[in-house]
């Protein structure tokens, strides 16, 4: 992928396509201590930056956490929108889907090509869809990155077929090891109200999304809860803090959680969370969700305004039990805000 440009000195690595994705080998634990070892991580408050390495290449920069593979953002001519993937967790589990951007990883549903392992985008932007793919769906181009320690940040124009600007995003992403070995991401993005009046509109089709590895679908065995005890497929469209998905993969416990800031409009968010391993935070689809009338789900930004929304993804070794990923939540919300974009 080119000679990259580093935040700190590593030996050079084929790109990810070229990685083993085998988890090294690790002792089994029990998914209730492994997590409470992740909430007594972030009660430290400040993980080793040193820990993340980013490097930059033609279209995509890696992401590695302790010199091992964590991500990549992957952007660029040809691309839709940015997505993140591979994603590996504790172990170097993979913990999203690889189709469409791997098609022969076997046992993977092939369903819905715009589920891109890890993304933000939305489907109703001043009435164009910015989820679906296609000659009549919006795309998002990233105009500006800039890498520092353990945070990317990024500049994105989001465009209309033909062209035309719609509206723009920066984004702050930061990354962090914990102890226990899971790993964080830190997502924060300021839609910006560039060219004109900018409304997000009421569909379940939004917005921060993940199509997590089979392993973790409810309809794989998951188990899957939220903040308010709600289990299983009925926390879809319903409001909470966190959710959280504990699974197997490759025969060992995985799990992710999700998390809305309660800075963020509309906190707690719903969630467009599928028994099939699609799930999205989406404060906008309350019809959709059955939370209200038609089309009072929208949420207009008035030109040259802007809104912003912070999460966090936290991959973990595995619990479906609320109170340590509870712990973890108000210790994320310790952190601090992330650095200005």
């Amino acid at each position: 992928m080119g000679t990259p440009r580093r935040t700190a000195s590593r030996t050079a690595r084929p790109p990810y396509d070229h990685w083993p994705t085998t988890p090294a080998p690790m002792p089994r634990t029990m998914p209730l201590l492994a997590l409470a070892t992740l909430a007594a991580g972030l009660a430290s408050a400040t993980p080793d930056p040193a820990a993340i390495t980013l490097e930059e290449h033609p279209g995509a920069v890696r992401v590695l956490a302790g010199g091992q593979p964590f991500t990549e953002l992957r952007f660029g001519p040809g691309r839709a929108k940015p997505v993140f993937h591979p994603v590996f967790g504790p172990g170097q589990l993979p913990m999203t889907r690889d189709f469409p951007l791997r098609p022969d990883t076997p046992g993977e549903a092939r369903d819905h090509p715009h589920h891109e392992s890890l993304w933000f985008t939305h489907g109703d932007v001043n009435g164009i869809d910015f989820w679906a793919l296609g000659k009549h769906c919006g795309t998002i181009q990233q105009t500006r990155l800039s890498l520092a320690g353990d945070t990317i940040t990024t500049g994105n124009d989001w465009l209309a077929p033909g062209g035309r600007r719609i509206c723009s995003d920066t984004r702050v992403i930061r990354f962090a090891t914990l102890p226990g070995g899971a790993r964080l991401i830190d997502f924060t993005i300021t839609l910006a109200a560039t060219d004109g009046d900018l409304t997000l509109g009421d569909t379940k089709e939004g917005s921060l999304g993940i199509r997590t590895h089979p392993g973790l679908n409810i309809d794989h065995g998951a188990a899957a809860s939220n903040s308010k005890g709600t289990t299983g497929a009925a926390i879809w469209g319903r409001h909470a803090k966190w959710v959280n998905y504990q699974g197997t993969i490759n025969g060992r416990p995985a799990g992710v959680a999700l998390f809305d800031h309660p800075a963020n409009p509309r906190h707690p968010t719903t969630w467009h969370a599928r028994d099939y391993g699609l799930v999205a935070a989406n404060p906008f689809g309350l019809r959709a969700f059955g939370q209200i009338h038609a089309g009072t789900g929208a949420m207009t930004i008035k030109a040259g305004g802007h809104a912003t929304f912070r999460y966090a993804l936290v991959f973990h070794r595995g619990t479906d039990e609320p109170r340590p990923v509870g712990r973890v939540y108000q210790q994320w919300l310790g952190r601090g805000d992330p650095p200005a974009g």
